[in-house]
């Protein structure tokens, strides 16, 4: 009864815990991919999760920070996998030396990734809104948008859609449940619950988050 007990406990406190610490808390599990797969998201991570860092900080968005936090422990998912993958890959000392190279990058893209979270620790700091009220009249911002099962964009792809030519915004990234698509191209199609990340004017942002909210028919 008590480890029952405790078992309740603990997965009430899981179910009000973000996706991000969910998937931290997740059991590892090695799957087989390939040193360049796991080298080019860990790329595409580093470059993203500073914009989002920077976003998060300078404009004091608690969504945005939360992307940061999941890129963060994806990215440290993936440095696990690099390392295994490299440990039963070297059958030679040629084969450790050329492979330390390759672990040397990924460990710079993660300390790229752990830069990222610290800088989220300024936002608990005074005077919190003096950035964003500086920045207030930015011509760009970078958003989070969840496309609703209710929007018309669903199944459609991002260029049929046209976004960017009837908004202005940009998709830069999109997580689709515990996956990331970045740096979307136009034949990219959406689905429901993905979450868009979006650089933008506010003006922009409106338009395309009532759309995908299911707010409108069609961009105006």
């Amino acid at each position: 009864m008590k480890n029952e007990n405790h078992r309740k406990s603990f997965l009430g406190r899981l179910q009000r815990t973000p996706q991000w610490k969910k998937e931290e808390l997740a059991e590892i599990e090695y799957e087989p991919v390939s040193v360049k797969e796991l080298l080019t998201e860990m790329k595409d991570i580093s470059e993203l999760i500073i914009d989002l860092a920077y976003s998060a900080l300078l404009f004091n968005s608690t969504e945005i920070a939360e992307e940061v936090k999941y890129l963060e422990v994806r990215m440290d998912r993936l440095n696990y996998e690099i390392r295994i993958t490299a440990m039963m890959a070297a059958r030679t000392k040629e084969d450790a030396e050329q492979l330390a190279g390759i672990l040397q990058i990924a460990q710079a893209a993660e300390k790229i990734s752990n830069s990222a979270g610290d800088l989220l620790v300024l936002m608990n700091l005074q005077p919190k809104d003096l950035l964003p009220r500086i920045l207030e009249n930015a011509d760009e911002r970078i958003f989070r948008i969840k496309a609703s099962e209710q929007s018309r964009a669903c199944t459609q792809s991002i260029g049929s859609l046209r976004i960017e030519s009837e908004t202005g915004m940009r998709v830069i990234a999109i997580r689709r449940k515990n996956c990331w698509i970045y740096n979307p191209q136009s034949d990219n199609t959406l689905q429901a619950n993905d979450i868009l990340i979006v650089r933008g004017t506010d003006e922009g942002f409106e338009n395309l988050n009532d759309f995908l909210q299911g707010k409108q028919e069609v961009l105006d």
